[in-house]
């Protein structure tokens, strides 16, 4: 029998703000000494009271809107009370019965078809502290307890592997561009957790267990979780019984999953009201005031570049990687009416300047070559006035040294040469020194080509191909 996966995602985010989600404690925790950024709020002493940071509730919101949710005009905080050594109070402050926002949905394009996977709910709360084990101890850290999380549930809408990594790249890609989330999977920004189980290839309707995997902490090991937990259920349903509903966690970043324990359902948190917590009242002038907030979304700017300028996927979605990136190509591109100058700047940005900048291993921020300074190359490129060879040149020296292209061509003389008779005795030293190449051009059409090559290679780049190729076939003539 043949099995398809039925996937759901749990999506951990650390909002970017500067304090914790319910006290003044600074959120910067990385890197830090362990316990040094902790307050009674944080480790939940008696008589401490929890305030909710402001733009944590306003970026939750920001990101509700983004992915088409409904808001709860009415939202409250609730105690998930459960007991773990990384949790300080005994219990989280979450959201239960009436998170921030509902019922959305986000796009992605798999293999060219677009693909809209349900949100059920985006709801914030505070995050755990760590844990470390040395040998027989267990050391705890609290520095990262109390950091706000943005937390986003889907529906089990995922099918197959591909939808759930276009979707994990797209959220991340999003939340980076509305300033919510650095999303660095490497400090811990953005977690997954995955609840997955088996049905019949082909068949509708939900099976009837679910296996949860907890922490999963980088994209490639969530498509190594899934690989493995396909094979290790479907064996296990081959075998005519039905997989444990249980929660697993990781074995190290190998994708292999281990049992930890029986899955909770929700009664076994004994959620309820946060007593110290007024709930939270939003008025429409306040959603509309957030929403005018918002930036256009890298899938939309994907659209817009085929529409407008006819850059194709491949190359939008290396433009639209990341905000500044965006910004930066849109800038270039301003003023700019002819599709072939925009894809001619979107080229030369993601093929030579990029390709300048990783030698470098430096960011945009980092390069001396402003936007419309790519954009002047291209259409000096494109009016003739330098060839290839010479565009790259002047660019490179951009990069190097700064300035303009203009500036570049008129101090080091590198513009395209045209003039024939210019041309003539070099054209004419070229075919003396290749005797055997002239004679088989007759023969060999790829002849002339060498020939022209060789011409170019001595102008060192500086001459029209097209005036040499007519003095090439005038002289084999």
């Amino acid at each position: 029998m043949t099995y398809e996966p039925v996937i759901g995602l749990e999506i951990h985010l650390q909002v970017k703000t500067k304090t914790k989600m319910f006290s003044r404690v600074r959120a910067d925790y990385f890197n830090h000494e362990p316990n040094t950024f902790v307050d009674p709020v944080t480790l939940g002493l008696p008589g401490a009271l929890p305030v909710p940071n402001r733009l944590a509730v306003r970026k939750c919101i920001r990101l509700a809107l983004t992915l088409d949710c409904s808001i709860n005009m009415h939202s409250k905080f609730d105690r998930k009370n459960y007991f773990y050594p990384d949790l300080p109070k005994g219990y989280q402050i979450s959201q239960y019965d009436l998170p921030i926002g509902y019922e959305g949905f986000m796009e992605v394009d798999v293999d060219g078809d677009d693909r809209r996977i349900r949100i059920r709910r985006i709801h914030l709360e505070e995050d755990t502290g760590k844990s470390m084990h040395d040998g027989d101890l267990t050391l705890l850290d609290f520095n990262k307890a109390g950091v706000p999380l943005i937390e986003v549930v889907t529906e089990p809408d995922f099918v197959s592997v591909d939808e759930v990594l276009q979707f994990a790249k797209r959220l991340r890609q999003t939340v980076r561009y509305l300033d919510i989330s650095d999303a660095d999977m490497e400090k811990g920004q953005m977690r997954f957790e995955l609840n997955m189980s088996l049905r019949e290839a082909g068949s509708d309707g939900l099976p009837d267990y679910k296996v949860e995997v907890k922490n999963i902490g980088s994209i490639s090991v969530l498509e190594k979780v899934i690989a493995f937990e396909t094979k290790r259920q479907a064996a296990i349903l081959a075998g005519g019984k039905t997989p444990l509903q249980e929660t697993r966690g990781l074995r190290d970043m190998t994708g292999e999953t281990v049992a930890q324990r029986l899955k909770e359902d929700a009664d076994d948190y004994r959620y309820f009201p946060e007593p110290d917590i007024p709930p939270l009242q939003f008025d429409e002038h306040y959603i509309e005031e957030i929403r005018s907030e918002l930036t256009e979304l890298p899938q939309h700017k994907k659209s817009r570049y085929f529409n407008d300028f006819g850059i194709e996927p491949d190359t939008a979605e290396v433009i639209i990687a990341s905000r500044k990136r965006a910004e930066w190509f849109e800038q270039a591109v301003t003023g700019v009416s002819e599709k072939k100058t925009a894809k001619e700047i979107a080229k030369w940005m993601i093929g030579d300047l990029f390709g300048l900048m990783k030698a470098d291993r430096i960011g945009l921020s980092q390069v001396k070559v402003a936007p419309e300074q790519l954009r002047s190359l291209v259409v000096m490129l494109q009016s003739g006035r330098l060839s290839g060879t010479l565009a790259k040149q002047v660019l490179e020296r951009m990069y190097r040294e700064g300035g303009t292209a203009e500036e570049i061509v008129e101090r080091e003389g590198l513009e395209v040469v045209s003039d024939e008779s210019a041309l003539e005795s070099v054209v004419d030293a070229v075919i003396a020194a290749n005797p055997k190449v002239v004679a088989d051009a007759a023969k060999n059409p790829n002849a002339v080509k060498f020939l022209l090559g060789q011409v170019m290679r001595e102008t060192k780049g500086s001459a029209d191909p097209k005036s040499v190729d007519r003095i090439l076939q005038k002289r084999l003539s």
